[in-house]
């Protein structure tokens, strides 16, 4: 398990399904944010590609987010589009309902950080969140992102078209801030 200051990236246990699909996938407005596509039910037999992890899959790595205190799963993270010749990811995070506006996103971030720099050296981290998603701009920024543009209604979501914005963090700049 990977660990930060308040929470813990450890793999996918198949107890962990039931509740992200429940809390997170089935809920109609987050999901649809946070997705690129429109939602869309799936059946709870399903092998919804979103939750179960491929073990062979090389570009895309789930975690499960967990309190350290308690063990507590409180949502999903992931380094998803992985280029291993550019040397770059995207990070994705979902943090269930009862566990956002408590500083365990800003953690999930660095500590996904410490992975793709540390772990994986790799040279370049992006993140694409909605405009007004000021949470995960907040923890991103926090972590020493820095907005390079916004993507001008380039979402579709619950019926209207919204804003990106795109994010960058360089290892250099990762280097520069660790610890401080």
């Amino acid at each position: 398990m990977l660990r930060g200051d308040r929470v813990g990236l450890r793999a996918r246990h198949e107890d962990d399904i039931p509740v992200l699909r429940a809390e997170l996938f089935n809920d109609v407005v987050n999901a649809s944010r946070a997705e690129g596509g429109p939602w869309r039910p799936v059946s709870p037999d399903a092998k919804d590609p979103r939750l179960v992890v491929d073990d062979k899959e090389q570009k895309h790595v789930p975690f499960s987010v967990v309190e350290l205190t308690g063990g507590t799963l409180i949502g999903t993270a992931n380094l998803w589009g992985i280029d291993t010749h550019n040397r770059c990811a995207h990070i994705g995070l979902g943090l269930l309902p009862s566990a956002r506006g408590q500083g365990y996103g800003t953690d999930a971030v660095a500590t996904l950080c410490h992975y793709g720099f540390v772990v994986r050296g790799l040279w370049r981290l992006q993140i694409e969140t909605l405009a007004d998603n000021t949470a995960m701009l907040r923890a991103a920024e926090h972590n020493g992102f820095v907005r390079e543009g916004v993507l001008r209604s380039s979402a579709w979501v619950m019926g209207e078209y919204l804003d990106e914005v795109l994010l960058g963090l360089l290892a250099q700049e990762y280097k520069r801030g660790a610890g401080a």
